[in-house]
């Protein structure tokens, strides 16, 4: 009879400590943000925010640290650890043996070959270069955080992924995404696929005429700071990154 006692007080408690606001359960709105970021850094683990502090100003991650939170002791339950499985991860909050997203590439049996983890050959590519693969969320299983926020706004909010490579800017948006965005590199353009819009919008196609990248090439890729103040990095040579494997790397 204790144990039954205390359990049920402990989760008396527990619907307390998370009972809803006031606010919300008398009918009046609580306040929401208008424009909600989410970065994923590739490769960047959670200790880089303190082991290169040193270079960071008041803005930026220096702010992050100051004025937001850390989670600093997850555990990844999963493998393998690809960029792919964690987009999904991180945005539907599941594991890809629920998701979908196992990897960048994996083999499927029912069609007896390798599938790209965003592959979608209904639709069409735009924008980029005329033999390029079309793209879409067909094989995310589940729905994002950011599927949740349209459904949840009854589909007035926006959604618009945005990233380099075409994962990085499908996965993170969902199924329901106004726009996903991701460059083209045998084009310099940015592009998307009928499964969003029919055509590129006029910013757009605007801002691949300026070809931006092309002017940054020629700014070849340099350190910020003098090669030899890099004390927390690796020595800038490694035999896998070919010859032209220290800075400044020639691009043009």
């Amino acid at each position: 009879m204790k144990r039954t006692v205390a359990w049920l007080t402990t989760f008396a408690v527990f619907l307390t400590v998370h009972a809803q606001p006031a606010a919300s359960r008398s009918g009046n709105a609580l306040p929401r943000p208008k424009l909600v970021v989410g970065i994923v850094v590739d490769q960047m683990r959670w200790d880089f925010l303190y082991r290169y502090a040193d270079r960071y100003d008041q803005g930026g991650f220096r702010r992050l640290l100051r004025e937001g939170l850390t989670c600093e002791n997850a555990m990844i339950p999963y493998a393998q650890t690809v960029t792919a499985a964690g987009h999904a991860a991180v945005y539907t909050g599941s594991v890809p043996a629920i998701n979908g997203i196992v990897g960048n590439d994996w083999y499927d049996r029912a069609r007896g070959r390798m599938v790209y983890c965003t592959e979608d050959t209904s639709v069409k590519s735009i924008g980029g270069a005329p033999n390029a693969a079309p793209m879409s969320p067909i094989n995310l299983w589940t729905t994002t955080m950011t599927d949740e926020l349209r459904m949840a706004t009854n589909f007035k909010g926006k959604v618009v992924g945005i990233a380099i490579k075409d994962r990085g800017g499908i996965l993170p948006a969902g199924h329901a995404a106004n726009a996903a965005y991701w460059y083209d590199a045998a084009t310099g353009n940015w592009m998307t696929s009928t499964y969003y819009i029919d055509a590129l919008p006029s910013w757009a196609t605007a801002f691949n005429a300026r070809k931006v990248v092309d002017s940054l090439y020629k700014q070849e890729w340099n350190t910020l700071y003098p090669i030899g103040s890099y004390v927390q990095s690796d020595e800038d040579a490694e035999p896998y990154e070919g010859t032209n494997n220290r800075f400044p790397h020639l691009l043009s």
